[in-house]
C-alpha cells in the first residue's frame, strides 16, 4: 500500500529524540507521504523546515489552531501569507473553532479563523480544519467562504451522520483518525463512516495524539505514530465493508488531488533534524 497521513504533528516535542526513526517506521509500514501539521507560527515554520529537508516524503500546513488564537495578531497574518507561498505548504491551518476548552476566547477564535480563511482564498490553498463543540458557528463562518475556497478537509472528524452531511454539503473532505477504532467514544463516527463518499475520505493519525485503543499490544508507547496509519485504514475498510486495497488507493488519490502532492521518488531522503 501507498498511504498518505494527512495530519501528523511531527514538530511535537515527543518526537524530538527519534523523529528520523519514526519516519522510517512509517515508510516501512507503507506510509509513503506525511503532511506535518502547523498549529502556530513557530510550529508552522518548523513543519516547513522539515518538509523542505525531506522533499520525497514530507509536506506541511501553516496555520493557527484555535487553542492558540489569542496569539494570532494582525502582523502574523503576513507571516502566514509568506509561508503559504511555499510549494511545500499544501494547506492553511490547522484552523477553526474549539469551544470545548476555550483556551482562547470564542470571539478571538472566530477572528483568527476568518483571517486564515482569507489567507487560504488569497493563496488558493485548501484549508485544514478543526472543530470541536462549535459546529454552528463553524458552519456559519465557513459558508461565507465556501464558494471561494480551493477545497478543504474536516481534520480529525469525530461527529455523526448529521454533522457529516453538513460538511459534505460544503464540499469538504473528511479526515478520519484512530478515534474510529474506539467503539465507546467513537460510536457516532463509526455510524457516519459508511456514509462518507469514497472520493471524499482521507486518513490520518494526528500523531502523537489519538493512539488507536485497539492497537495490538497497545503500540510501542502511548504515543501515536504515522506508522499506525495502516491499522486505521484497515478499521475503516472493515466498517465500510470494502477491500482495504481499494480504500487505500482512493484515500491516497484524494490526498494527492486536494493537496497537489508530488508522486514519491525512489529511495528515502530522511535526514537528521
Amino acid at each position: 500500500m501507498d498511504l498518505i497521513d494527512i495530519g501528523a504533528n511531527l514538530t511535537h516535542s515527543s518526537f524530538a529524540p527519534d523523529r528520523d526513526a519514526v519516519i522510517r517506521r512509517a515508510l516501512d509500514a507503507g506510509v509513503g507521504r506525511m503532511i506535518v501539521t502547523g498549529a502556530d507560527l513557530e510550529s508552522s515554520r518548523q513543519a516547513l523546515e522539515m518538509a523542505n529537508g525531506n522533499a520525497t516524503h514530507l509536506w506541511s500546513t501553516a496555520g493557527v489552531h484555535p487553542h492558540h488564537a489569542s496569539g494570532f495578531a494582525p502582523p502574523q497574518a503576513e507571516d502566514f501569507v509568506e509561508l503559504s507561498r511555499s510549494p511545500k505548504v499544501v494547506a492553511v491551518g490547522e484552523c477553526g473553532l474549539d469551544y470545548y476548552r476555550n483556551l482562547s476566547a470564542p470571539d478571538v477564535q472566530r477572528a483568527a479563523f476568518t483571517a486564515q480563511l482569507q489567507i487560504a482564498v488569497a493563496s488558493a490553498k485548501p484549508v485544514f480544519l478543526h472543530q470541536r463543540d462549535a459546529h454552528e458557528d463553524f458552519l456559519a463562518i465557513l459558508r461565507e467562504y465556501a464558494g471561494s475556497l480551493t477545497g478543504g478537509v474536516a481534520h480529525c472528524f469525530t461527529g455523526g451522520p448529521a454533522e457529516l452531511e453538513d460538511y459534505l454539503d460544503l464540499g469538504l473532505h473528511i479526515g478520519v483518525t484512530g478515534w474510529v477504532c474506539d467503539p465507546a467514544r467513537g460510536q457516532a463516527l463509526r455510524e457516519a463512516v459508511p456514509r462518507i463518499p469514497l472520493q471524499r475520505l482521507m486518513i490520518e493519525t494526528d500523531a502523537p495524539y489519538l493512539l488507536p485503543r485497539d492497537l495490538p499490544g497497545g503500540g510501542r508507547s502511548r504515543r501515536n505514530e504515522p506508522g499506525n496509519l495502516p491499522h486505521i485504514a484497515a478499521a475503516l475498510a472493515s466498517l465500510r465493508d470494502e477491500p482495504l486495497e481499494s480504500l487505500a488507493a482512493s484515500t491516497t488519490a484524494n490526498a494527492i488531488r486536494l493537496f497537489n502532492l508530488e508522486e514519491p521518488r525512489t529511495g528515502s531522503q530522511v535526514k537528521d533534524w
